[in-house]
């Protein structure tokens, strides 16, 4: 996110400049925020768009509007018109004897201005049980009346509707925005099932798993539907019940190398369900380490996976490439360390990229991985790291990872196997989001520096899902239109952590420094010591879901990755 942070410096200058005066002190700079959301605005085509920030501080200050290098306005309020269509970016500056604040706004100009309408509506539609309800709750921009139909009969006029059906059947649904210049409509339908109708659901991140002789697999789902009175059992290469519970997880430790099955069957009082999973058990570890040799780099030697989450930055750069898939994606980032294509942001919650060493990084005890980011005060957006050992020799990412314990392991609002599903919206739009814990929200279309889509336009389904972990926010709004994303101890990328940077200057130019990591931290999924040994492979993620205001989005920077051992 990282954009028009550097507020701060202004406020810090004021502040050095005022301690300096003998007489009176002056007043506290000014601060600009938008009531309405900002810093987006529409205006329609020949109308006068008045538009009046709150200013703190603002009495006695100057104002200036300013637009491709023009004044435009020394009022506190801009009556803004244009006769055509097309978007207009608007700088303000307010300032008095205390200092200065400055902010940008883009104004979009539509011949009509019909209303936007952004909800997450799952491919299909929605499905619920007879008796249940759904709240909807679109986002809606532009001032408009609502309406609510439900197979062509009105059944609400505001913006939320609860949709509680007493039979079962398929149902119309009709959200209808009127605004003076156009009507924006929203449709879905709805199957209402009876308890026996609905099916049940279990979602899991992979079906095969590789691990090492010795240590412990964790199979479990990040998401399970309809599991009404489900008992769950799971059986060992096709043996006996091992074990049989309501809670669907286990954790098996195999006793031989070889291929194992895994299976799991799901019975509750409206049917059956088994899965199969297979365990690649590998020789112990240590079976296919790689020594450093006179021509190992300290750099991570290439990238796998790129797959960011949507975000203002995503689409720019590299991603302007029109790839045609995923595997297109990991191909273009693959031998390219520390290029802005193999860094840069990861995009809001779940975001993330895989590379990899052309050695082994031992584990020293200390610290043993650098990772950059551009992380100063105020400014931290936390990446968690996994790290994953070649437990198969075959050289690629695909064993099990081991989350990096941080400072906010464990902590409350620290969520493991948490999951967000993002979905495709229009060009210049908000895009939707839903997690696996019920919450839903929205990445917002942001300023001239976002592309059309923050979509990432290689996936060609409508929706893409992310599964990580989740830290706790400690983003906050210091004071209006100012906003603070506040560090964490310890453990994290772009971070600006006072035990980990090594550093404590500030880093007033927001460059790119390191973090730095222990392998000793990682944890098994139980937050056990895994007790590697080495690591081969390293993930960082995205780990906040939150936005601050104007800002947008939490998104964690990340350019090179180095085995520290080798430089420190």
């Amino acid at each position: 996110m990282k954009n028009a942070k550097y507020l701060w410096i202004v406020l810090c200058g004021a502040t050095l400049m005022a301690s300096c005066r003998g007489d009176k002190p002056a007043p506290a700079p000014p601060a600009i925020s938008f009531e309405n959301g900002g810093p987006v605005f529409r205006a329609r085509q020949g109308a006068t768009l008045v538009i009046t920030p709150t200013v703190a501080n603002g009495d006695g200050a100057t104002y200036v509007w300013s637009s491709g290098g023009e004044v435009i306005g020394r009022e506190p309020s801009l009556a803004f018109r244009s006769d055509e269509e097309g978007s207009v970016y608007v700088s303000l500056r307010v300032s008095n004897a205390g200092g200065a604040d400055e902010a940008e706004i883009r104004i979009d100009v539509l011949a009509l201005l019909a209303p936007q309408i952004t909800m997450a509506v799952p491919e299909g539609g929605f499905t619920v049980v007879e008796g249940g309800e759904l709240l909807f709750s679109p986002e809606v921009i532009g001032d408009a009346m609502f309406l609510w139909t439900v197979d062509g009969v009105q059944v609400a006029v505001g913006r939320e509707f609860t949709f509680s059906p007493a039979t079962a059947g398929l149902y119309h649904v009709v959200f209808t925005a009127t605004g003076d210049d156009g009507v924006s409509r929203l449709e879905f339908d709805v199957r209402v099932c009876t308890p026996d109708e609905m099916a049940f659901e279990w979602m899991f991140e992979q079906t095969t798993y590789n691990i090492s002789l010795g240590r412990t697999v964790f199979i479990r789902p990040f998401r399970i539907r309809n599991a009404f009175d489900a008992v769950y059992s799971w059986r060992i290469d096709g043996g006996g019940v091992v074990r049989e519970g309501t809670e669907c997880s286990y954790a098996y430790t195999p006793s031989m190398q070889g291929q194992h099955t895994v299976t799991i069957a799901m019975n509750n009082s409206y049917g059956q369900l088994t899965k199969t999973f297979t365990v690649n058990v590998c020789p112990p570890e240590g079976t296919w380490r790689r020594p450093l040799s006179p021509s190992s780099s300290a750099e991570a030697d290439h990238g796998y996976f790129f797959l960011p989450a949507p975000s203002q930055h995503i689409n720019r750069g590299a991603s302007v490439v029109p790839f045609a898939d995923q595997a297109a994606v990991n191909a273009h980032i693959y031998n390219r360390p520390g290029s802005t294509e193999y860094g840069g942001s990861l995009g809001a919650w779940g975001g993330c990229l895989v590379a990899g060493f052309d050695h082994s990084v031992a584990n020293s005890g200390g610290y043993d991985l650098e990772i950059e980011g551009n992380a100063f005060p105020g400014s931290s957006e936390p990446g968690i790291v996994w790290v994953m050992q070649d437990e198969n020799g075959n050289g690629l990412p695909d064993d099990t990872w081991y989350e990096l314990k941080g400072s906010a392991y464990g902590a409350p609002g620290y969520i493991r196997d948490y999951a967000v599903t993002y979905f495709r919206g229009a060009d210049r739009s908000n895009i939707a989001w839903t997690d696996n814990h019920g919450n839903s929200g929205t990445i917002d279309y942001m300023h001239e520096h976002t592309p059309p889509t923050m979509y990432p336009r290689w996936i060609a389904g409508e929706s893409y899902t992310l599964v990580g972990s989740r830290l706790p926010s400690r983003t906050r709004e210091v004071t209006p239109g100012y906003w603070s994303n506040d560090d964490f101890e310890w453990g994290y990328v772009d971070n600006y952590s006072p035990v980990d940077m090594l550093r404590s200057d500030g880093n007033p130019n927001a460059a790119y420094v390191g973090n730095h990591l222990r392998i000793s931290d990682a944890v098994t999924h139980d937050g056990q010591p895994a007790g590697l040994q080495y690591i081969d492979f390293v993930k960082v993620q995205t780990g906040l879901n939150v936005k601050a205001g104007w800002l947008g989005e939490n998104s964690t920077e990340v350019a090179a990755i180095r085995d520290y051992n080798m430089i420190k």
